[in-house]
């Protein structure tokens, strides 16, 4: 009866620890900051949130060109799914909505479900919704820190490929070339250089796209805390509207679908029957897509936070993200994540809490309803040319560096990571750099150094450079540096099982001490190197276990089958249970005074 007590009252104390992280989690800080809130506050917090909104109006116009979706749906992702964020979000300064890297996610899964019936936006909001939901489950279990598991030079090989892929799409809208039958990158590049050569262009559409793009190149070198886009795109849109460009063929935003300024409104998660069925060929997109924002925004998060000192919480980061895009798929909002450029704008402009945020919303909100008949005349050449220059700046030259030339592994992660990107599905592409990444980690963590040493003279141990120095004997000490997982579980044991073929060494002593993260593969190795030594009259100890590799040997019943007299935890003196090991060495060899020799098999120079 005690014992069902126990566990009644061990569960009602997991529920209530389960229940109190739910509403810490759920419960946005962004309200916590009203305690403190003033008008100083109030003041630096709006002028950033037009800043912000400056910033990501021209953004907005331009994914929605590249994702193919009407313009009203990507500004709603920057009002509606942006201020769910920061209601969520730990970082002061942080900024998620559209972005250049989720949006051409959404572009390509649209070419890849183009034989799908359904409308578009209907397919990107499903996207939209699983990711939400995939990104608000792991910010509320606590998976926040597995993108710390991600290598970097997947992040730039990644972005670096975006920046290609951007730019190669927006070249023909700028030109005004046809858009290429085969839309992969060299179909596309094929198309390009043989329209551009025999003049199959519109070539008011392309001195368009070139004045806009020498414009915008222009007020970022002459004014480059201005938001360059939004000044040249209504320019554009006023030049368009005065000299009706649309007459000489020039396409328009409006051409995308109208351009209607108003509150986004609710109208229902997209889940039908129509919409389910295409679940299992989206869930990987949405996978792909969940990881690639979790991971842009835990990165953009810390990156603010190193210039401003704040603490941040990945969890949270991932929940407001969840909310904000699953939320913001039954608003009709494009899914989103973190924008570096809009949370750089907003830290540089003075923000000071997320209210900055929020107010960018409304501002996006207002400034589209003011100017939305100007919006509808942008010429799509002058979106294009936007996009070449932010997929230009995508391109980061001291990071390609930095991990082309830091390690081996480092620049093959990248490689593969940037041609994956090219040449395959984006989101195959993610899984395949972050895979390729894995694979070199595990090969790293799966080295355990077996390490020879010998006593000198006056007793102590000290490293040898050569088996001359070796000292004579029937007992061996291995020392055991390293992790013992199931990856390095093979090279731990065929390291031994070598040291073991001399029939000289009658007692193997394995020093653990330093060994980390032993699991079952590795306890069936040990198991196995026993019963080898056994069936040979030799034997096996083990001394300097604790912690969680003693758990593991006792729980797995290895310790028992070993014998508890062969087994010497660690002790304060990091060297007294290798000489209770000796001891008992010397109790299985009462006939002999044995030698002590300390193995060291150093792993190889330039091994993984």
């Amino acid at each position: 009866m005690n014992e069902l007590n126990d566990l009644t009252d061990l569960a009602e104390q997991r529920f209530t620890s389960v229940r109190d992280k739910l509403r810490a989690n759920l419960i946005p800080p962004l309200f916590r900051s009203l305690r403190s809130y003033d008008r100083a506050l109030l003041r630096a917090d709006l002028w950033a949130g037009l800043t912000i909104s400056a910033v990501a109006i021209p953004q907005c116009i331009a994914f929605a060109l590249l994702i193919g979706v009407p313009v009203p749906a990507v500004v709603a992702s920057a009002i509606v799914g942006t201020v769910l964020c920061s209601l969520f979000c730990s970082s002061r300064h942080l900024v998620v909505g559209p972005t250049n890297t989720i949006s051409i996610i959404l572009a390509s899964a649209l070419l890849t479900l183009a034989a799908e019936p359904l409308a578009p936006l209907q397919k990107v909001l499903l996207i939209g919704f699983l990711m939400g939901a995939i990104q608000l489950a792991a910010g509320l279990s606590g998976l926040g820190k597995i993108t710390q598991f991600v290598s970097r030079s997947v992040i730039v090989g990644y972005t670096t490929a975006v920046g290609i892929l951007i730019a190669v799409g927006q070249l023909g809208s700028l030109l005004g070339i046809a858009r290429a039958p085969d839309v992969s990158l060299p179909g596309t590049l094929r198309h390009l250089v043989t329209s551009f050569f025999t003049l199959n262009l519109n070539h008011v559409t392309a001195i368009t796209g070139l004045v806009a793009l020498f414009l915008i190149l222009t007020l970022r070198r002459w004014r480059p805390r201005w938001p360059d886009g939004l000044p040249v795109l209504l320019l554009a849109g006023t030049a368009s509207y005065i000299f009706n460009l649309h007459d000489y063929e020039v396409a328009v935003v409006g051409d995308l679908g109208a351009i209607s300024g108003g509150i986004p409104l609710f109208s229902g998660f997209p889940l039908n029957a129509d919409t389910a069925r295409l679940i299992p060929e989206i869930t990987s997109i949405a996978v792909a897509a969940a990881i690639l924002g979790m991971l842009e925004s835990v990165t953009v998060a810390k990156s603010l936070a190193a210039k401003t000192g704040q603490p941040i919480d990945p969890n949270q980061e991932l929940i407001g993200m969840g909310v904000g895009n699953l939320v913001g798929s039954g608003f009709g909002a494009t899914p989103g994540s973190a924008s570096f450029l809009r949370s750089a704008a907003n830290l540089q402009s003075g923000g000071r809490t997320q209210w900055s945020v929020v107010a960018s919303g409304v501002f996006v909100l207002l400034i589209v309803v003011a100017i939305s008949p100007v919006l509808a005349y942008i010429p799509i050449a002058a979106i294009a040319a936007y996009l070449v220059v932010i997929a230009v700046r995508l391109f980061q030259p001291s990071q390609i560096f930095l991990v082309r030339h830091s390690t081996s592994a480092d620049a093959a992660v990248f490689w593969i990571s940037l041609i994956a990107a090219l040449f395959l599905k984006l989101d195959t592409a993610i899984f395949v750099g972050i895979g390729v990444s894995l694979v070199f980690f595990l090969q790293k963590a799966s080295a355990p150094a077996l390490t020879e040493h010998a006593f000198n003279d006056v007793g102590q141990l000290a490293e040898i450079d050569s088996p001359a120095e070796r000292n004579n004997a029937q007992i061996s000490i291995v020392h055991v540096e390293g992790d013992l997982f199931f990856g390095a579980a093979d090279i731990f044991q065929d390291g031994v099982r070598r040291l073991a073929a001399d029939p000289n060494i009658r007692v193997f002593i394995l020093r653990m001490k330093n060994a980390r993260h032993l699991d079952a593969t590795t306890v069936m190795a040990l198991d196995q190197l026993h019963d080898y030594l056994k069936s040979e009259n030799r034997h096996l100890l083990i001394s300097g276990v604790h912690g969680d590799v003693a758990l593991v040997l006792k729980r797995s019943g290895l310790a028992a089958r070993i014998g508890l007299e062969n087994m010497f935890p660690a002790e304060e003196n990091p060297t007294l249970a290798t000489k209770k090991a000796l001891q008992r060495a010397q109790q299985l060899l009462p006939n002999q005074k044995p030698e002590v020799r300390i193995f060291y098999s150093k792993p190889q120079k330039g091994s993984a």
